[in-house]
């Protein structure tokens, strides 16, 4: 039996509440059980960095033990990967699916322009970091010593690779498989001239004359011949383009589709279910990536002198976009609290930050938007997987740093052409660069083709380059984040009128913005509450005569609901009415008179 409340009100009788303690204590369970799990993971993270920075003061380390280390980190990343293909599947033809083809298009179009914006963005920021700091020093290369040359990579090549790759001819090999163009070079046999012994008669002296001709080699001795592979890793770019145009036609399909999308709905909600209980395991997971790459490092006092420069370019260019750009445009579209909507995503902010992963990270997003921010599940099963393949603006921006670095290094001035050439080449190999741990490196190979700097240096650049990858990483997971939540906000008057029309209702005028209140929580949605009324009891009219049946007046044929009295003026949307509560006679909205009581009669 719960404890009883007295409550006594003026002359009139005493009142005995029943307070509702199981409903707190569940809300408050709740908010610590999400708070647990964002603490162990930041507790993973700074153990990882302690016990790693603890082993390395050892002797060097067996292979064995390093491996046995990183063990559970590994199986983080495998079950992450697991999930990669069912969820992206899942969540864009359900989210589509709810979707009508007008409504997708816009949010997909705001999406592209958001990401092909921040990217660019990032890209022109690294170059002025990386042309203001000039971390590059020619005698790092001779202190370093020279690299081996790698095969320099076509940007015509890597392009139609992108289109192609777009449009997988197998679907299945699409799952583990995507096609890339090969350059070799293939020995050619010379052309070779016949020796031959010429014997000719001179005139005048009658002597003989003897003559050879010896063997000439025309031509190049070697060729290069183009042919297309396929390599290992997931073609995510093909399977989106194929689902997204799955989706599109399964919701203009209607009633006839509903079974399909039902499967698809029922589908993304286990891979969640999935994800939640592996969430649980990702701190130690974390701690395991981070205390096994530390441990496993060489001479990383060496390369912390050498290239010192270089990463703090990096990193402070990636931290001015995560704290300053992204914010700032975000808060210019939105006019709410960015660092409010950081607290929501941090959670996968630092799993990304272990795993170097935005395609493995891509389950918690999902999480934190939906379950944190309130963000409609039909935008971010839309725009989130289609960001972790083609957003990357930390990638963007490392590539730009590094290539100009490169530069600096070889003593190599660039003129303000070859500059924009960067800049552009970054954002656009940064859209082709896959969603795996180092792809940055992979892609840096068109940037430097592009300008002509030596693609052997890139190899000086991996000593670093575990640590430079995190920390992009993390920031490609913000800016996706942040996409999805501009991309909700613009498209509210959408996805009303396509609930509207789904409900079989008009659809209602879009409410106008109102500004964010100040004290924002981890839950808070993106859209604010409907505003209670304010006016005076006085002015609500005369209040209802006690033992006269109900409080409120008899329902008018006008009334959006028989529990609700007749409002004047636009209608505002009211919450539902407590039991016992008293609606005021005018305006539809509850007295704010404690449950049970009706107002004394004037």
């Amino acid at each position: 039996m719960t404890n009883q409340v007295e409550l006594a009100l003026g002359d009139g009788p005493h009142l005995s509440l029943d307070p509702l303690p199981k409903a707190c204590l569940a809300k408050r369970c709740g908010w610590l059980t999400r708070n647990l799990l964002l603490t162990l993971t930041i507790l993973g993270v700074i153990l990882g960095a302690v016990f790693g920075g603890l082993l390395r003061l050892l002797p060097p380390l067996d292979e064995d033990l390093l491996v046995l280390i990183s063990f559970p980190g590994d199986i983080l990343m495998r079950m992450l990967k697991m999930l990669i293909l069912p969820l992206v599947i899942s969540s864009l033809i359900s989210g589509l699916a709810g979707l009508d083809a007008k409504s997708s298009g816009h949010m997909g179009t705001r999406a592209m322009v958001y990401y092909m914006s921040t990217t660019v963005l990032a890209a022109v920021l690294g170059v002025i970091l990386v042309l203001s700091i000039h971390p590059g020093n020619p005698k790092l290369k001779t202190a370093t010593g020279a690299a081996e040359r790698n095969e320099e990579v076509s940007s015509l090549d890597a392009f139609l690779d992108l289109i192609r790759n777009l449009f997988p001819e197998n679907l299945v090999q699409a799952c583990f498989q995507q096609v890339q163009t090969v350059s070799q070079k293939v020995p050619v046999p010379p052309q070779v001239v016949r020796q031959e012994n010429i014997t000719r008669l001179l005139p005048g002296n009658l002597s003989l004359l003897n003559a050879t001709v010896t063997e000439i080699n025309l031509g190049p001795s070697t060729l290069t011949q183009k042919r297309l592979e396929f390599k290992a890793g997931m073609n995510v770019l093909g399977l989106i383009g194929f689902f997204i145009a799955f989706g599109v036609v399964m919701g203009q399909m209607g009633e006839q589709a509903k079974p399909m999308a039902d499967f698809f709905n029922i589908l993304n909600e286990i891979i969640m279910q999935l994800v939640s209980m592996i969430m649980w395991y990702s701190p130690f997971g974390i701690a395991s990536l981070i205390c096994g790459k530390l441990a496993g490092l060489q001479d990383l006092e060496l390369v912390a002198r050498q290239l010192g420069m270089y990463m703090v370019t990096v990193a402070l260019g990636l931290l001015l976009h995560g704290a300053l750009v992204l914010p700032l445009i975000f808060f210019g579209v939105t006019r709410q609290n960015p660092f409010a909507f950081y607290a929501g995503i941090f959670q996968a902010w630092l799993t990304a930050l272990g795993t170097a992963s935005s395609a493995g990270t891509l389950p918690v997003t999902f999480r934190c938007l939906e379950e944190n921010l309130g963000v409609d599940r039909r935008v971010t099963r839309l725009v989130l997987p289609i960001g972790a393949t083609i957003n990357m603006d930390g990638t963007a921006l490392y590539e730009a740093v590094a290539a100009i670095f490169i530069a600096q290094m070889n003593n190599i001035a660039l003129d303000g052409g070859q500059i924009a050439t960067v800049s552009l080449t970054a954002t656009l190999a940064s859209v082709g660069a896959a969603s795996i741990p180092s792809a940055g490196l992979v892609t840096m190979l068109l940037i430097l083709t592009a300008v002509g700097l030596p693609t052997q240096d890139i190899s000086l650049l991996i000593a670093v380059d575990w640590l430079l990858d995190r920390l992009r990483t993390s920031i490609n997971v913000v800016g996706d984040s942040f996409g999805a939540g501009i991309v909700y906000y613009l498209s509210r008057a959408e996805l009303a009128a396509v609930d509207a029309r789904a409900e079989g209702r008009p659809p209602e005028p879009p409410s106008p913005k109102v500004p964010s209140a100040p004290n924002h929580w981890v839950g808070a949605p993106l859209v604010p509450p409907p505003v209670l009324s304010t006016q005076p009891p006085h002015a609500r009219g005369p209040p209802p005569v006690p033992g006269t049946g109900s409080p409120c007046t008899q329902p008018l044929p006008t009334q959006r609901g028989p529990s609700q009295c007749r409002a004047r003026g636009p209608h505002v949307p009211s919450p539902p009415t407590p039991r016992g509560a008293c609606p005021s006679p005018r305006r539809g909205v509850p007295s704010r008179k404690i449950p049970g009581l009706c107002p004394p009669p004037v």
